[in-house]
């Protein structure tokens, strides 16, 4: 008989982020996320997601006790007022693969949302779309890259017996240094010259001695440029500091580059290391008392990055700022240890992009989902 608890105590907390270590301890390509940054994610009072928008924890145990699923049923307030609905979300899904503990981990999770007087219930975002979201559905030879999710083949089953449906998928592509199309880095100089004489606009590094200011400016870029997209929500100045602090313990000034005109950022783009080469050797995502070294002395060894974003505000786009950007950040890269990059995650109906991706040889191999349901 399988009940479903809420999670009330810091115990109860820590079982429920160490659960996926368990489920899969036998799966090559499961990367451990690191444990105090899933606690503070988790945690009201240490994340700014909860100063605006709150969400509950649920266990799933079977009869001999053992925990075998979990999820976080979730309210995001500033969501909703952006968009105007009464959406629900779902996150932190992992579960054995077993329907009825599938369908009474979200009937509790559902009956929590009707509570706040929602009507639907989407994901997986966890806690939301600017942070780890989507459902893996294809591309599961592989690890995940960093801040990239990663579950079983099942769940997708488990998911539609449910009810839920496909929302849009997610897409990631592979640029390889030996395949990429490098006409935009044959044509960078070119490309920048001309943006300067025609437009006033300067490609540059991020400058970290001045990061502070760097990252207001960055904020506002951010939530002007993907404003029209599916699921976006601006971040409110807290949550992006509190991201930011988080990046720039692996920001390299040469894969952040900003488009500037007249001291105003118009256009920005972010790769960052793929740090989960290094986290799936950190057992149970524990920096202490040895993963932190494996951290700080295994980095030198990350061969791949993340393109994580890439934006340029209305007005200024199709210029040849986009390539100017990605140019610049595989033109940095070459000569160095890394021999290509994730670009993730583009909207599947965000062809100009999409496009620009097939023309640099780019290969989309990993497609994930976010899923809705009415309730």
């Amino acid at each position: 008989m399988t009940r479903v608890l809420p999670v009330t105590s810091n115990k109860e907390l820590d079982r429920f982020v160490d659960f996926p270590h368990d489920l899969y301890k036998d799966d090559v390509n499961y990367v451990p996320e690191i444990f105090i940054g899933q606690k503070d994610l988790l945690s009201p009072g240490k994340h700014p997601f909860y100063e605006h928008s709150s969400a509950q924890c649920f266990l799933a145990f079977d009869e001999s006790g053992k925990i075998t699923g979990r999820i976080a049923a979730i309210h995001n307030v500033n969501h909703n007022e952006f968009v105007g609905a009464k959406d629900g979300f779902f996150g932190f899904f992992d579960c054995i693969n077993d329907q009825e503990t599938a369908n009474l981990l979200f009937e509790k999770a559902t009956e929590w949302l009707k509570e706040k007087g929602l009507n639907k219930i989407q994901g997986p975002a966890s806690p939301t779309t600017n942070d780890v979201c989507g459902l893996l559905v294809d591309g599961f030879d592989l690890p995940p890259v960093a801040m990239m999710p990663y579950n079983a083949p099942y769940y997708l089953t488990l998911l539609e017996n449910i009810g839920f449906t496909k929302k849009t998928d997610l897409l990631a592509y592979k640029v390889m240094h030996a395949t990429v199309n490098d006409k935009s880095i044959r044509m960078l100089d070119l490309l920048q010259k001309r943006l300067l004489e025609r437009n006033g606009i300067v490609i540059r590094k991020v400058n970290i001695k001045d990061f502070k200011n760097e990252v207001v400016k960055i904020r506002e870029i951010y939530n002007s440029a993907w404003e029209e997209n599916l699921g976006f929500v601006p971040m409110t100045e807290h949550e992006f500091e509190y991201l930011a602090k988080d990046l720039k313990m692996i920001l390299n000034p040469d894969y952040c580059l900003l488009a500037e005109k007249d001291n105003k950022i118009v256009g920005f783009v972010l790769a960052i290391p793929d740090i989960n080469q290094i986290l799936i050797k950190i057992k149970k995502g524990r920096l202490l008392p040895t993963g932190i070294f494996k951290l700080l002395f295994l980095k030198k060894n990350i061969d791949m990055l993340r393109i994580l974003t890439l934006g340029v505000i209305d007005g200024y786009r199709k210029l040849g700022i986009e390539a100017c950007l990605y140019g610049g950040i595989i033109k940095n890269s070459k000569g160095t240890k890394i021999k290509g990059g994730e670009c993730s995650w583009m909207l599947e109906d965000n062809h100009m992009m999409n496009r620009a991706l097939d023309q640099m040889n780019g290969e989309l191999y990993k497609r994930y989902r976010l899923l809705e349901k009415e309730i």
